[in-house]
C-alpha cells in the first residue's frame, strides 16, 4: 500500500520527466503514481483542476501545488528533509509563491520539450 498518491499529466513532457525521476528515487514504492491524461482514469476532483495544478494525497488529505510536492518529497527518503522543511512556519507559503510563478512559465517549457 502506498503512503502517498500523486496524480500527474502523462501527456505533458515536463511531467513525464519529473515523474520518471521521482519513480527512480522512490525505491520503497511509497508513492502511487496515477496518470490522469487518460479519461479512463478516475480523479478525486474535476480532471481539469487536477491537470492545471499538481495534486497528491497524504494521510487521506488531498493537497495541491507546493503542499502536494512537499508530500511527495516526504515520501522519498533522499528528499524527505526538503519535505519536512516545508512544514516550517512560512516555508510552504514561499514554496507556493514560487510554484505560482512556475505555473506562468510552464506552458513555454512544455512547448520546448515537445518541439
Amino acid at each position: 500500500m502506498s503512503d502517498v498518491t500523486v496524480w500527474y499529466d502523462g501527456a505533458c513532457p515536463l511531467c513525464i520527466r519529473e515523474i520518471a525521476l521521482m519513480r527512480k528515487l522512490d525505491r520503497r514504492g511509497a508513492i502511487a503514481f496515477v496518470d490522469i491524461a487518460s479519461p479512463a482514469q478516475s480523479c478525486p476532483i474535476d480532471r481539469q483542476l487536477m491537470l492545471d495544478r499538481f495534486h497528491a494525497s497524504e494521510d487521506g488529505r488531498l493537497l495541491s501545488g507546493a503542499a502536494a510536492f512537499a508530500a511527495m518529497w516526504r515520501a522519498i527518503p533522499v528528499l524527505r528533509p526538503i519535505g519536512l522543511l516545508a512544514r516550517l512556519p512560512g516555508a510552504l507559503a514561499v514554496l507556493e509563491a514560487l510554484y505560482l510563478q512556475f505555473l506562468k512559465v510552464r506552458p513555454r517549457i512544455q512547448k520546448r520539450l515537445k518541439g
